[in-house]
């Protein structure tokens, strides 16, 4: 059986689904565009982004009674394989121990001409 998660502190999908589903204790969390809910509108620079998208993570992953610690594996999209370095700085404040495993990838565009994107598994 899945459960849907949504926040409604982190954005709405931009698309056909949902920000997460849970599903025999794993939580999915769709990746996470840097969109501040409040005012649907994206913060300029990659650490601000990078803060953004990992903060509406957080609230998803609150929303499902999981955190940070229960992460397992993420995701990272970057238009700007140049932004590794600033994007890795954030991440590690957010990140602190016990390291998710990760992989990082540009692309050539992300949705809404953001500078990253990020999901994430979690399992309690």
């Amino acid at each position: 059986m899945k459960k849907i998660i949504a926040s409604p502190l982190a954005p709405k999908a931009v698309g056909p689904y949902s920000q997460a589903v849970e599903a025999a204790g794993t939580i999915y969390v769709s990746g996470q565009l840097p969109i501040d809910a409040s005012t649907g509108k994206m913060p300029e620079g990659i650490e601000a982004q990078t803060r953004q998208s990992l903060t509406n993570l957080r609230h998803i992953l609150e929303e499902a009674g999981s955190s940070f610690s229960d992460v397992v594996k993420t995701t990272v999209l970057l238009q700007d394989m140049g932004d590794f370095a600033a994007m890795n700085a954030v991440y590690a404040e957010f990140f602190t121990q016990e390291m998710p495993a990760r992989m990082c990838y540009e692309v050539a565009r992300l949705p809404m001409g953001a500078q990253v994107e990020i999901d994430a598994v979690a399992v309690r």
